[in-house]
């Protein structure tokens, strides 16, 4: 998914619909860390990947909140 059309589909949630996502994207970095220390995983760059969008998700809850 492209970086625009996520962070429009990151705007029309709610903030409890994005708290929810923020967990499993967490969720999905902590697995991905795991599978780098066991050297499990191939591609290396899906870990800052999934930084980067968690990043994205705490900036539209932010935005929310002050909104």
């Amino acid at each position: 998914m492209k970086t625009k059309e996520y962070v429009e589909e990151l705007n029309s949630k709610s903030v409890e619909e994005l708290n929810n996502e923020l967990v499993n994207e967490k969720k999905k970095l902590f697995n991905l860390r795991f599978q780098n220390a066991t050297n499990q995983l191939s591609n290396t760059a899906s870990i800052s990947l999934c930084r980067k969008n968690i990043a994205r998700i705490q900036t539209v809850i932010a935005q929310k909140k002050n909104a």
